[in-house]
């Protein structure tokens, strides 16, 4: 006997379970953030062996050995980047695009960045919306073309922003990301000011690690 097949009301009652026990519950606190994520079929953004658990509290596999963040993690990373209807965004790890897709319901335009090729192109096939480009290269690059940027979102945890990053945020810009700190990851936010640029940590929250964020190593003499 073989699984049933969600159907599209099957999908819509996920949707809505995740906004009530997994969104309101944990601090995604804006209004159109949870409306968006209430609205955008987050099954669609996904493999389709994983789609009937698209709304699962977790990460899930992605092809190329990458994951998907939980919805939590996606909503809190929002929330906390007070996203603007006028914000240009970058999105760094956009995976299949279900953040990408999110946050065109939210600012003005999104650059949504990947450096797996396949991932690119699926996030392409998908979304739909005149306000997000997909766009291919090294996440720790991020996509100086298109800078400044009001909002960067790295979506997934990393053990540093790298500098060519922050350059990237026009004065006053929001950085939100996971990071990797010993082992654990959190979330975090950080904005550009005169006096340079800084993190800190808003939720001690479980996070999808990308690849290409490793901490500089520092010299140590040899005993």
């Amino acid at each position: 006997m073989t699984d049933s097949i969600p159907t599209h009301s099957d999908f819509d009652a996920m949707r809505h379970a995740m906004v009530v026990s997994q969104l309101r519950t944990s601090a995604v606190s804006d209004p159109a953030v949870v409306a968006a994520m209430g609205d955008v079929p987050r099954e669609a953004f996904v493999p389709k062996a994983q789609a009937a658990v698209a709304y699962r509290d977790a990460p899930l596999p992605l092809p190329g050995g990458r994951a998907i963040n939980p919805p939590l993690i996606t909503g809190r990373l929002l929330t906390a980047a007070e996203l603007q209807p006028t914000d240009r965004v970058l999105l760094i790890g956009a995976a299949m695009g279900y953040g990408a897709a999110v946050l065109a319901r939210l600012v003005g335009s999104v650059v949504a960045l990947d450096e797996d090729a396949a991932l690119a192109a699926a996030a392409r096939d998908v979304i739909a919306d005149a306000k997000v480009e997909v766009v291919e290269g090294p996440l720790n690059a991020g996509w100086a073309q298109g800078a400044p940027y009001d909002v960067i979102v790295i979506d997934g945890a990393v053990e540093s922003v790298p500098q060519a990053i922050v350059d990237q945020l026009a004065p006053g810009g929001r950085l939100t990301t996971g990071i990797v700190d010993r082992g654990v990851t959190r979330l975090a936010l950080g904005r550009r000011t005169d006096g340079g640029f800084g993190l800190v940590d808003f939720a001690d929250l479980g996070c999808v690690e990308l690849p290409g964020f490793a901490k500089p190593k520092t010299f140590q003499f040899a005993r």
